[in-house]
């Protein structure tokens, strides 16, 4: 038994809580994650110089910490996939809480692992441990955060009220850029190459600690809170969709599709926003968790 899409245009506010304020607090959530994403990228010649052996010409150093951080792109769909289904088996609010977290302690990690110089050949291992964690964190919070803004959002304002989703890609790697700034600053060339780089990183645990005190406040998303009190929980599917079916078939070419252009952009991009909306909304509810994260 599914829940007709219209439905989710009649309920707008969960436990007294306004429309933009859930946009805010699910926006916030996924911005953290992308400045904890981005650190790494910008910090990567840092990386290179104290995650790997000495020994190693400086550009093949650089490269490798390049390649660490290309990891974390590598496992996003993995994670869309594993945190989409898991959205859609328990609950959008409890996945995207478990991705923020994730992401936080991983990046937190981040910041305290030793370097080459104290563990050798495991800092590099270690690192990039993280960069997988944090790479399926992002994948699971991006569509899970698409997903429970639309599913609050009223008919006809879906794409506009989703576009704020896409707008945290870019104010992330701002905010990082911010940040690293502020610190390197504040301690001197010198001091930020020996270890102010990781300051960064620590600081993301009092953002992942904010954004989690504003998302307790929010409850299931009105959509999936009827779902889940219309079908019983053994009816919900357990597996994630079979491509081979019908639906499966469907499903995939639409997701296809809709990424056909995204992967030529990491900034705003309307449209994009609008196809992953109708991707979404082309499905049950019990289901769109999962494409959702692979759109």
């Amino acid at each position: 038994m599914s829940v007709p899409a219209d439905t989710a245009g009649r309920i707008v506010a969960t436990r007294g809580l306004s429309l933009p304020w859930i946009i805010a607090a699910s926006s916030v959530g996924t911005l953290i994650e992308w400045y904890d994403f981005y650190l790494y990228g910008v910090l990567a010649l840092f990386f290179s110089r104290h995650f790997f052996s000495p020994e190693l010409n400086p550009t093949v150093a650089f490269i490798a910490s390049l390649f660490v951080f290309w990891t974390g792109f590598l496992v996003r769909p993995f994670g869309a996939i594993l945190f989409g289904h898991l959205g859609d088996l328990i609950g959008r609010k409890f996945t995207f809480m478990l991705t923020l977290v994730l992401m936080g302690t991983a990046t937190f990690v981040v910041g305290l692992l030793p370097g080459y110089a104290l563990i050798g050949a495991l800092a590099p291992i270690l690192l990039v441990s993280m960069r997988v964690l944090q790479g399926l964190a992002l994948g699971g919070e991006y569509g899970g955060a698409a997903t429970y803004i639309a599913e609050h959002a009223p008919d006809g304002k879906r794409g506009l009220y989703t576009s704020w989703i896409q707008t945290t890609a870019t104010m992330g790697i701002v905010l990082a850029l911010l940040v690293i700034l502020i610190c390197r600053l504040s301690l001197g060339d010198q001091v930020f190459g020996d270890w102010g780089w990781r300051v960064p990183f620590l600081i993301s645990a009092v953002l992942v600690g904010l954004s989690i005190y504003i998302r307790l406040k929010l409850a299931e998303s009105p959509l999936y809170a009827r779902l889940k009190a219309q079908v019983p929980m053994s009816a919900l599917p357990r597996r994630p969709p079979n491509v081979r079916s019908d639906w499966g078939r469907l499903s995939l070419s639409k997701i296809i599709i809709s990424r056909g252009g995204n992967r030529k952009r990491q900034a705003v991009c309307p449209h994009q926003n609008f196809r992953e909306i109708s991707v979404m909304f082309s499905l049950k509810p019990a289901k769109r968790g999962f494409c959702a994260g692979c759109a």
